[in-house]
């Protein structure tokens, strides 16, 4: 394998990790309305863990990066831990009773679809073939994801 080709495995483990969100589509819109509320609050769940996800990701970039005595922007590890927090914030609709997961599902949706523009800032920090990867995972979920938020309603 060459250093600017994606491993197999990561290119396997990935696409695979679209599955749960396109699960929750399908029950959303062929299981009927015993399987929506359902479908809908685990879509949620599922693209807040992911986006936490790659926070970890970017995290563990930059903790690879100073280990090797780089210096690492600050920046960086704020983007590291913000995915999470933006993820929490995303459920406290639910918590005062506002429409929830619609809305929700919809700004988690466009987080996950440009989180591409952190990972390409990251240059010096990522593997040649990083984006090969993000940019299609990324489009993916987080196309599903506004999807559901659309089909969920306000």
């Amino acid at each position: 394998m060459t250093a600017n080709r994606t491993p197999r495995l990561a290119l396997w483990l990935g696409f695979a990790g679209l599955l749960p969100q396109l699960a929750c589509l399908a029950a959303v819109i062929w299981g009927g309305d015993e399987w929506r509320w359902t479908a809908l609050a685990l879509a949620w769940a599922y693209a807040a863990l992911i986006f936490s996800f790659l926070g970890g990701l970017w995290w563990g970039l930059a903790a690879a990066a100073s280990a090797r005595i780089e210096e690492v922007d600050g920046w960086v590890w704020i983007a590291a831990v913000f995915p999470s927090l933006f993820a929490l914030a995303t459920y406290y609709p639910w918590i005062i009773g506002e429409p929830w997961p619609g809305p929700s599902l919809l700004v988690l949706g466009a987080a996950i679809m440009i989180s591409p523009i952190v990972d390409y800032a990251l240059k010096r920090l990522r593997p040649p073939w990083w984006m090969a990867l993000r940019i299609p995972l990324s489009l993916g979920l987080g196309g599903a994801t506004i999807t559901l938020g659309v089909l969920a309603g306000p």
